[in-house]
């Protein structure tokens, strides 16, 4: 069996990184190169590092300070945030970036991630999905940071998008995110039961324990979070972290 990964989920809002509660309440955590430099010297998995205002301002990704960010990693990197054309994929690729994710673009021009998929292997395609629960309990993906309503399901859109040849795909609670009280195993679970390609679940990590929940009950086939490896005890100082071998086999 392939050991889960467990993966760092950075948020970058202009030339810092933050962390979100239900993606507001961005709380600065420091430097982007200071805090990859650390997650090195941990030997983490993988990064991934998500622009989170590329999309509503309405901008591409930040190239010149994806590429030093990129030049400091020894560990694999995904990135997501305003790309939106395969002049983007291409400067970002150049930049040793080894996944791309795609969100919005994903939702209103599906056939990037074909050309995606096509250019550069559906290993380096994910798509990204936001997602929030209705009043009623029925989940809708959003866009653009979780601020516009696309009244797509989630399962559909992630059948979809395996369709079109993603590799992976990376589903974020947006109701979870930064609560720190576990996953959403119910909606990880109905997305990775209909595919078949690995999900990755994101969103409400506060232990290890919810780590292994989500991989084991939720069907997850990796598990990206932040809180958990940026803060420490009950008032979130910030202290970056990540779990030893010994104590992610505990767990997983």
């Amino acid at each position: 069996m392939i050991k889960p990964r467990v993966i760092p989920a950075l948020l970058l809002k202009g030339q810092g990184l933050v962390k979100t509660v239900k993606f507001k309440e961005p709380k600065y955590l420091g430097d982007p190169i200071n805090i990859v430099r650390i997650f090195n010297d941990k030997e983490v998995d993988e990064l991934v590092l998500l622009d989170i205002t590329a999309t509503p301002e309405k901008r591409g990704p930040q190239f010149d300070l994806l590429k030093n960010i990129a030049s400091e990693a020894f560990i694999p990197l995904a990135y997501g945030g305003g790309i939106r054309s395969m002049d983007d994929v291409r400067k970002l690729l150049s930049l040793g970036i080894e996944k791309l994710i795609m969100n919005t673009s994903a939702v209103e021009t599906p056939s990037l991630v074909r050309e995606v998929a096509d250019h550069a292997g559906s290993q380096a395609a994910v798509v990204s999905m936001d997602v929030k629960k209705g009043l009623l309990g029925k989940y809708e993906v959003l866009t653009h940071c979780g601020q516009k309503k696309t009244g797509l399901d989630p399962v559909k859109h992630a059948v979809e998008m395996e369709r079109m040849g993603v590799g992976e795909i990376l589903i974020n609670s947006i109701d979870r995110d930064g609560t720190m009280q576990g996953y959403d195993l119910e909606l990880v679970r109905k997305v990775a039961d209909a595919v078949s390609v690995p999900v990755v679940a994101c969103g409400g990590a506060g232990n290890l324990s919810h780590v292994s929940e989500v991989i084991k009950q939720g069907h997850a086939s990796a598990a990206a979070a932040g809180s958990i490896f940026v803060f420490q005890g009950p008032l979130r100082g910030v202290l970056i972290s990540y779990p030893t071998p010994k104590e992610l086999k505990e767990f997983i």
